[in-house]
């Protein structure tokens, strides 16, 4: 397969696709290798960066995402209608710094560091995009584990957990 097809084809899968591909799943769907995707991919992004055009290629934690470009983004809200959604409240971002510095996590482990329920706040959190369900730990009721999504490394401006600041913990 020729760069082109390939090029043309890997910005038509991740536009339709909304989120971001993994390497691993861009190779399996077009029968390459990681080396010629990662390849496409800077062209694709080197192509969009030229100032024609109202997307950028983004990577987010080694995947591949087509996003609107910050400066076209009020364009885009207003386009689409978006509701205002209210700020994050110091809980949530609390238990959103609980898991991302520690995850997976149960809910019993946020409600001990925090020292108090936590149930509504994960769940709107989940609700939200920005937590998800991660497996079960192995210890008896098998208790849900929570880590944080792709989308959280977006709403943060992340592209992987290792770019979250370091923290002193006091002994």
């Amino acid at each position: 397969m020729s760069n082109l097809p390939i090029d043309n084809a890997l910005e038509a899968v991740l536009f339709a696709s909304g989120s971001p591909v993994s390497v691993e799943k861009l190779c399996e769907i077009f029968g390459a290798e990681a080396d010629e995707i990662n390849d496409s991919a800077r062209r694709l992004g080197e192509k969009l960066a030229d100032g024609m055009s109202g997307i950028e290629l983004v990577v987010v934690d080694g995947a591949y995402q087509l996003c609107t470009k910050p400066c076209y983004a009020d364009f885009v809200k207003k386009a689409l209608e978006l509701r205002k959604t209210p700020p994050l409240s110091r809980a949530a971002l609390e238990v959103l710094a609980i898991v991302s510095y520690n995850q997976p996590v149960t809910k019993s482990f946020i409600e001990t560091v925090r020292g108090i329920d936590s149930d509504s706040i994960v769940n709107t959190l989940c609700d939200k995009g920005l937590l998800k369900e991660s497996g079960h730990l192995d210890a008896p009721g098998r208790p849900v584990l929570f880590s944080t999504t792709d989308a959280f490394l977006r709403c943060f401006g992340l592209e992987t957990l290792d770019q979250l600041p370091q923290i002193d913990v006091e002994k």
